[in-house]
């Protein structure tokens, strides 16, 4: 496990404007931006090493062009490489997204219900450009916008995906997205140990301490913040500084 731990801003994109959701329902939005470009610059002068980008639209199988327009214009015009999940079915939609600019993508209903596709995604583009979302409710993971439940719990899945090459996952509680009621960070580790896999810790980041806490576990490589910035409970700095201190404490 490296010594660095990422602290990830999130760019949440419905109709091509930087919005979050809570608990991942889409009639429950805030806009907190009409540019998200302005925003994914303010992330950059504050030290940010890599920006998260989420296609609501695509995940919820709503037309998706404005957000796609959103993310080129942000790989054209920031330094940061772009992590972008959401919508992404078949490689072509992926070789699409590459094509724009971003670095990596995340792939969450695809890899629960349809395995041999997630195959063709890793044959095609490597695990260094394949991250798997895994989005959790009650120890079970959901799908298509947190809209379906799945019987597989988070482990199942992680060890599923290990086994195909997968070798990053990103976790959400999604009881916590969007409630800044504090970040799962016992669930978050004990995927990490269980699998052996990179694991990024998202939802419910509320506190510096959240932060630090997940970086002082030693087996988390980072987290997504999203809302918390948003509503200036703390800078990216300040997240970064947390980060630090938690890697000193393990």
């Amino acid at each position: 496990m490296s010594q660095d731990f990422e602290v990830i801003p999130a760019i949440d994109l419905r109709h091509g404007r930087c919005v979050r959701l809570r608990q991942g329902e889409k009639t429950n939005v805030t806009v907190y931006a009409d540019d998200p470009l302005a925003v994914a610059r303010q992330w950059q002068e504050e030290g940010a090493t890599w920006l998260h980008v989420v296609n609501l639209d695509g995940a919820f199988e709503d037309s998706d062009a404005e957000n796609l327009t959103a993310t080129a214009r942000l790989a054209q015009h920031i330094d940061l490489p772009i992590q972008f999940g959401g919508g992404i079915r078949h490689p072509a939609d992926a070789e699409r997204l590459f094509d724009l600019g971003v670095k990596r993508i995340i792939l969450g209903t695809v890899a629960v219900e349809q395995p041999e596709v997630l195959d063709q995604f890793l044959a095609r583009f490597g695990p260094a450009a394949v991250v798997v979302g895994i989005d959790a409710r009650h120890n079970r993971v959901v799908t298509h916008g947190w809209q379906t439940d799945s019987q597989h719990t988070p482990i199942e899945l992680a060890l599923q995906v290990k086994a195909q090459g997968v070798g990053r996952v990103i976790y959400t509680d999604v009881a916590r997205d969007g409630m800044l009621s504090g970040v799962n960070v016992a669930a978050t580790a004990e995927l990490a140990r269980a699998t052996g896999l990179q694991v990024i810790a998202s939802g419910g980041v509320a506190e510096l301490a959240d932060i630090q806490a997940l970086a002082a576990t030693g087996v988390i490589e980072g987290c997504i913040v999203g809302k918390a910035l948003y509503e200036q409970r703390f800078t990216l700095g300040e997240a970064r500084q947390a980060a630090q201190r938690g890697i000193l404490e393990k």
